[in-house]
């Protein structure tokens, strides 16, 4: 059964993702700095925003504002690039995540307020 397309408009998205078999994805504060830090990088360079975000041990949650139809690009950038950093720093191959990263679009001021 194919995929169902991704929703890529401008606006507001809630986005998760989360390690492969629930493992933790962040050992420590510099893992999590190194996360932020190519969050930002990625913002500069596809022209996001993110208005909040919230790193659990085994996954994490941003709420972003997109400029362009970019969503899938934002995140192949953060996903693949927090990977191969944290598959060197602890000297294992394969996938880091679980799967596709999940997405909703935040159509409303309530979903808003809830994150």
């Amino acid at each position: 059964m194919a995929r169902k397309p991704r929703i890529n408009q401008v606006g507001f998205y809630h986005v998760i993702n989360r390690g492969v078999e629930k493992r933790d994805i962040y050992l420590d504060d510099k893992d999590r700095r190194r996360f932020l830090e190519i969050v930002d990088d990625s913002a500069r360079l596809f022209d996001f925003t993110i208005h909040s975000y919230c790193l659990m041990t085994n996954h994490y949650h941003l709420l972003l504002e997109t400029c362009r139809e970019n969503l899938s690009l934002i995140m192949r950038q953060i996903n693949s690039r927090y990977s191969i950093y944290f598959n060197r720093k602890i000297e294992r191959v394969g996938p880091l995540w679980q799967g596709r990263f999940k997405s909703w679009v935040v159509y409303n001021e309530k979903y808003l307020a809830a994150l």
